[in-house]
């Protein structure tokens, strides 16, 4: 599984900007889609919020792109 730090400026991002933000998702809709399918873990669990907050150090994991995306803050 590849790792990749993200970091933000911000106390938190929404996980379908998150999604586009690491170039995960190319558009709004892939990002949403992705969440709302069930495709996205946050932390170890599935989440379907596409709004979910997240913040520095949560780990979100896209298994079927075998890509964790690790947020710190600047």
């Amino acid at each position: 599984m590849q790792r990749k730090i993200i970091e933000i400026t911000t106390e938190f991002i929404k996980l379908d900007s998150l999604l586009k933000f690491a170039g995960i998702a190319a558009i709004g809709g892939e990002a949403k889609f992705m969440v709302t399918s069930g495709a996205v873990m946050v932390n170890g669990e599935v989440c379907t919020m596409r709004g979910k907050k997240i913040r520095p150090g949560d780990i979100v994991t896209i298994p079927f792109d075998k890509v964790e995306l690790e947020v710190r803050g600047a």
